[in-house]
């Protein structure tokens, strides 16, 4: 029913506008209590795939990637769809409009998408309110939120430690977990802040000032990781992996859109990424060994998909793409996968204890 629509519907449209049409519907259903109670029945992931992460109860392994829910205005609606968690941003210190459309195109011959949004949101001083309100509710209390922070475009480089900073003493007393975003292809100069000099200060004033919030909060510490691109090498990956281990970062989220390819200007996403970031998913737990957390994303568009990431190293996956190419289902098929998966290893375990 999806791919009918998906072809004779969706595919017509602009891209931004089809998202933008398909956001507000699943956000009006969340906002319908029998409506919403109605579709989470139909979409709940089984509690054997549930996973326990810094603490906290993940309830299902895969969620869905930064770049769908910018301004937190839709976490009801997508757990509800059967993401175990949601990850929201890109959020910027200051709102901004990001690059002039047409910015998202679909890539119907690689299921893929190619975007140069700018990290276009509404600012992390509004977003931090959204969430607070947010948790303010028992239900929100229930819902597991990362945020992902990147760097206000009018920012130069070298004050971005401060920038990453005012939005992570915004954001930290109301996330789950923080993920800063330096590998978006779509700011000017962005990805290199990747290099360990230029990262290693944006990573320990970002960690200063989240403990700083969440200590005025009166919550514990929040768990900081890093996103990284595809498009760097072996050596810069290993150096990335070496500076988390030496700042005792929470994790890495592993990758980002890639500029490998020759469509056009913006990062790519889907497909296409999928065998970078499985090596380098490889090569993160070979480097950090087996307790890092280490988020996989990137071109999981079946269970199998996700299933390979989990088996070379990835702690949690996510994925945006496919939601867009697989429809509504697409979470809870995946989840129910890994729940399956996660029912017969603990099976196999009672048995060789019998």
């Amino acid at each position: 029913m999806y791919r009918l629509l998906f072809d004779l519907v969706l595919r017509r449209l602009d891209p931004e506008r089809a998202h933008e049409l398909a956001f507000g519907l699943i956000r009006g259903v969340a906002r319908v209590p029998v409506l919403r109670g109605l579709v989470a029945r139909a979409f709940v992931a089984p509690a054997a795939g549930a996973v326990e992460v810094w603490g906290r109860r993940f309830p299902a392994r895969f969620g869905l990637a930064a770049g769908f829910d910018k301004n937190a205005v839709g976490v009801a609606g997508l757990t509800t769809l059967g993401f175990g968690f949601v990850e929201i941003g890109t959020v910027t210190a200051e709102p901004q409009p990001g690059n002039e459309p047409p910015r998202l195109w679909r890539v119907l011959d690689q299921h893929a998408l190619r975007n140069r949004m700018g990290f276009n949101n509404e600012g992390s001083a509004a977003v931090a309110e959204r969430l607070r309100r947010l948790r303010g509710t028992a239900a929100g209390r229930r819902f597991v939120i990362g945020v992902n922070i990147g760097k206000t475009k009018v920012t130069p480089a070298e004050h971005a430690a401060v920038d990453y900073a005012t939005s992570a003493r915004r954001l930290a007393p109301y996330a789950d977990y923080l993920v800063v975003n330096v590998s978006s292809p779509n700011t000017p100069g962005l990805r290199d802040l990747q290099s360990v000099e230029a990262l290693r200060p944006i990573l320990e004033a970002t960690r200063v000032a989240a403990d700083e919030a969440t200590v005025r909060a009166g919550r514990p510490a929040v768990p900081l990781l890093v996103k990284i691109a595809p498009d760097l090498s072996d050596d810069d990956v290993d150096a990335v992996a070496e500076l988390a281990a030496e700042l005792g970062l929470d994790g890495v989220v592993a990758v980002n859109t890639t500029i490998a390819h020759d469509l056009g200007p913006g990062g790519l996403s889907g497909p296409p990424v999928r065998d970078r970031g499985l090596d380098v998913v490889a090569r993160l737990r070979a480097a950090l060994g087996p307790e890092a957390v280490i988020v996989g994303v990137g071109g999981i568009s079946t269970p199998a998909d996700a299933r390979e990431y989990v088996a070379v190293g990835a702690t949690l996956v996510q994925g945006y793409t496919g939601f867009i190419y697989r429809g509504p289902f697409w979470a809870t098929r995946i989840n129910r996968a890994l729940a399956a998966d996660a029912a017969r290893d603990a099976a196999a375990r009672s048995r060789v204890k019998a």
